[in-house]
């Protein structure tokens, strides 16, 4: 709303979202501060003038750049650090790099519970962020420490690594789910221009991880191959320093979100005094079920929502007995809970089945390591340079890096003409889209993996464990397609978890978003494991030998193109019926 015809009715709709500045709110006080509950570093109303937007954004989308260069730097080439450092097989390898890149994504539970429930965005950003570059200072004291036979020196050689990656992995937890919702928090959702910068600036924030992505996956792996893991693994973790620097050089501008309590709690909340009531009928009139009074939440930084239809056992947590009625002033939160909190419970349960949709998607990128163990059996020279298969990956990247920006510019307003809707594709279409990609780079990489083994028949070189005549060039089309695929789906996802969830609960369902990474990479590490024990023996080496020549891993790939294709038809299916967050 600009100017300063500002009508009663809509002052006070948004009058709780305002902290009071004055007895009684003025027009110029809705024009100059935001109107979501944000404050600034002091504590204030947040003003509009002074804080947000994108002068904010900028140290934000820097401070990823930098944190996505060291973590790209780290897991891009992480296959053959431990293959030909650590001595691991190629089975073994990628198990762990898929079960390091699970924890990775499992631990932002932990880091979303702090920041949504006590510590808030920025602070757990910044413990988080310390916390990644002591584990990556481990990680590049253990390519620096000598290889030895000495017995104080060889654990110390095999506990450095391990325990760096945990601690960047532990570190990653408060940074993923955090850094995107804190820049979306600096655009003031009730005003319509930020909305819609709003709305591009997820794609920069993905652009600013595959910035980072990309220089890791040439620059980096160039000099790991080339002059030594030691400052291989030394420039991101400088890079990750000057990250925690820049993040910091900005705090007078960014806008805060209240922690709104324990989100883990409410949910108990909400479940106990639904079974306690489980006999009881839950009225037809939503009117008849208990809120707060007035237009403001029982839940701080959270706005009202409106009952939604559906679901009808949640609602009993809100129904008001006879024995209810005398506490109504101050009601025990484990008996009654407010519809605003039962609605919280909702769309947590609404949103499950679309953020479950990830699982299989995310094993794409999860494939990584062996599509870097298939071009390692490719040859890999071009005008006599030699081209590291994990450098190949830079398809994927630049693929991001163009379709990324181009997407608001370009792709939306041809859609748009398609679609007849000004943003061109709702993120649930965006994330569909996305999967149909991811199914296309499975059928790619399965395509030229039967042309490889073909290839090796004919040449005389399956048992022997050497790259066949097939330029490793022909790999681009699969990491390209996984490209498109995150461009729509990835930023899909960010856009679905930050708009659809509850106000106090952005971090706890991005990390549900990035969940769904981690049982896809731990579900790759499972079946990896379990399909190369199922089909090796017998006079079969298997479908995942140490001599790729002699495997059939184009088999696996066929198999995942299936999987994903089965994926795509259940997740438009969950779409369809998806009922959206309805806000007061």
């Amino acid at each position: 709303m600009r100017g300063d015809s500002i009508s009663e009715a809509q002052q006070d709709e948004r009058q709780p979202l305002l902290p009071l500045l004055h007895a009684t709110p003025t027009p110029q006080d809705y024009e100059s501060y935001t109107c979501n509950g944000s404050v600034d570093i002091r504590g204030n109303p947040a003003s509009k003038n002074d804080t947000g937007k994108w002068r904010a954004c900028y140290s934000i989308l820097g401070g990823e750049f930098c944190g996505a260069l060291a973590y790209y730097g780290v897991g891009t080439n992480l296959v053959s650090y431990l293959t030909k450092v650590q001595q691991q097989s190629n089975v073994v390898a990628a198990s762990n790099i898929a079960s390091w890149q699970g924890t990775s994504y499992l631990t932002p539970l932990l880091g979303a519970f702090l920041a949504d429930s006590y510590w808030g965005r920025h602070r757990t950003i910044v413990i988080s962020l310390t916390t990644f570059t002591i584990g990556m200072i481990l990680l590049t004291l253990s390519a620096i420490v000598p290889t030895s036979t000495n017995t104080v020196v060889m654990p110390l050689q095999h506990t450095l690594p391990f325990l760096g990656l945990f601690l960047t992995a532990l570190g990653l937890g408060g940074i993923w789910p955090c850094v995107p919702t804190f820049g979306a928090d600096q655009f003031d959702d009730t005003d319509r221009a930020e909305k819609a910068q709003k709305e591009i600036y997820y794609n920069w924030y993905y652009f600013a991880v595959n910035g980072g992505f990309f220089i890791a996956s040439t620059v980096l792996v160039w000099i790991q191959d080339n002059w030594g893991w030691g400052l291989g693994f030394g420039i991101p973790t400088l890079f990750s320093v000057i990250g925690i620097v820049g993040f910091l050089s900005s705090m007078k501008l960014y806008r805060y979100q209240r922690p709104g309590g324990s989100a883990l709690t409410r949910i108990c909340q909400v479940l106990v005094a639904a079974t306690r009531k489980i006999n009881v009928d839950v009225p037809n009139g939503s009117s008849l079920l208990y809120e707060m009074p007035g237009k403001e939440s029982a839940i701080l930084g959270s706005r009202k929502l409106m009952h939604t239809d559906g679901q009808r056992f949640f609602d009993r947590a809100a129904t008001i007995t006879s024995s209810d009625e005398r506490f109504l002033d101050a009601p025990n939160p484990w008996k009654l809970c407010t519809v605003t909190q039962v609605e919280e419970m909702k769309i947590l349960a609404r949103m499950m089945p679309v953020l479950l949709a990830g699982i299989i998607f995310n094993t794409a990128e999860a494939f990584f390591p062996l599509f870097i163990e298939q071009g390692e059996v490719m040859d890999n020279q071009i005008d006599n340079f030699s081209i590291p298969p994990a450098s190949v990956t830079t398809f994927n990247c630049l693929c991001i890096l163009i379709l990324a920006p181009a997407y608001n510019k370009v792709l939306m307003p041809m859609v748009s003409k398609i679609t007849g809707t000004k943003r061109g594709l709702s993120d649930l279409q965006r994330i569909g889209v996305g999967m149909f990609f991811a199914m296309l780079s499975m059928v790619s990489a399965a395509i030229v993996e039967m042309v490889r083994l073909d290839i090796a028949m004919k040449t005389g070189l399956v048992h022997q464990s050497a790259a066949v005549p097939m330029n490793i060039l022909w790999q681009a089309p699969q990491y390209f397609l996984v490209g498109v695929a995150k461009v729509f789906s990835v930023v899909g996802f960010i856009e679905f978890a930050y708009e659809q969830s509850p106000d106090a609960m952005r971090s706890l369902c991005q990390a549900c978003s990035l969940i769904m990474v981690t049982l896809g990479s731990y579900l790759v590490s499972v079946m990896l494991m379990f399909i190369n024990s199922i089909t090796e023996g017998r006079g079969s080496h298997g479908w995942i030998p140490v001599n790729l020549n002699e495997g059939r891993l184009d088999q696996l790939f066929w198999l995942m193109a299936g999987l994903q294709l089965l994926n795509l038809l259940a997740f438009a299916y969950c779409a369809m019926r998806y009922k959206r967050k309805l806000a007061t």
